[in-house]
């Protein structure tokens, strides 16, 4: 049986706070409707939120002529656990993610940078963080959805 993949956003949105909040909701609105339960719900938001954020801060530093596209995707292949994945693309510099901190090194206890990308790996299945072309950084944030009863 061919895998079947369902797009449930694409969509650009303006390097704005505002845009983490409405991303964040129309996200989580997505991972409600496949069954995810309150807990994960709420880890897919803190991920969702601080990948947005890196996006429209640090990626586009509040660029106006820059977006911040995010995708999502449900995917089911048989044999295989249906997957929750949620793609979000700055138009910024990009950066090594081996430069970043770690946020649990005693001397970088206290900062606030490596903390995202140190959260969403905690609390997605799966995080890649990779350079964009032509320009930017994308990050593929990957939950497995919960079985149906």
């Amino acid at each position: 049986m061919e895998p079947t993949l369902k797009t449930l956003l694409d969509q650009d949105y303006p390097s704005t706070l505002q845009s983490v909040d409405d991303a964040e909701t129309v996200i989580l609105q997505a991972a409600a409707d496949l069954g995810f339960d309150e807990d994960e719900q709420h880890r897919i938001g803190m991920s969702v939120r601080e990948c947005m954020v890196n996006a429209v801060v640090h990626g586009n530093r509040y660029n106006r002529n820059k977006v911040v596209h995010v995708g999502v995707t449900h995917s089911c292949e048989a044999g295989a656990d249906d997957k929750f994945t949620v793609q979000i693309v700055d138009q910024g510099e990009g950066f090594e993610v081996q430069e970043v901190p770690d946020p649990l090194q005693e001397n970088n206890l206290l900062s606030h940078s490596g903390r995202g990308l140190f959260l969403m790996g905690a609390f997605m299945d799966d995080v890649k963080v990779r350079k964009a072309v032509p320009v930017g950084t994308e990050v593929t944030l990957v939950k497995s959805v919960p079985p149906r009863n």
